[in-house]
């Protein structure tokens, strides 16, 4: 590395410099993303947790969310799961403005509700991409890729061992 002065580096930083201007034209041609929404005007997404997969449809309307063709205030019971799946809504400030449907299968209802919850916010970043930038910054459009560790021989569990006898 060269040997720099203090004050050669403070002055350098204090000089005006014509490269931001660069940086703003090659943001500005930056294509947004496409709008994806199919004939009857629902957006498709599928979200994934565990080993849950969710089919979600998502279209402009009341606010109604159905989950298996059951209300999902009736298909998840616990408050905290219905909270999970209103996150997306909230956070892109679209509280009972789309309608949604969807399929879920495999896994418990905690899996399920987080799969649902990945494919409401991709839907919703389909539908309007304007929405995206908030969702991501939330981490809602990321797949949560954590699984269960299988099970190894010789042990009862993934990782724990039976008791230790010394004698």
């Amino acid at each position: 590395m060269k040997n720099v002065n203090l004050d050669q580096l403070k002055t350098a930083l204090q000089q005006p410099q014509d490269e931001p201007s660069k940086v703003v034209e090659v943001a500005q041609d930056v294509p947004l993303r496409e709008r994806k929404v199919d004939s009857l005007g629902r957006a498709y997404a599928t979200g994934k947790r565990k080993s849950s997969i969710a089919r979600v449809w998502v279209k402009s309307g009341t606010g109604k969310i159905i989950v298996n063709n059951k209300p999902y205030g009736d298909y998840f019971s616990r408050s905290v799961l219905q909270m999970m799946i209103d996150q997306p809504f909230k956070i892109s400030g679209t509280l009972s403005q789309f309608d949604v449907m969807c399929t879920v299968k495999g896994g418990g209802l905690s899996g399920q509700a987080g799969a649902v919850r990945h494919g409401i916010s991709c839907a919703l970043s389909h539908f309007d991409p304007s929405l995206r930038p908030s969702l991501k910054q939330n981490h809602f459009l990321t797949r949560d890729s954590r699984e269960v560790e299988r099970k190894k021989p010789g042990r009862p569990k993934a990782r724990r061992r039976f008791q230790f006898s010394k004698r």
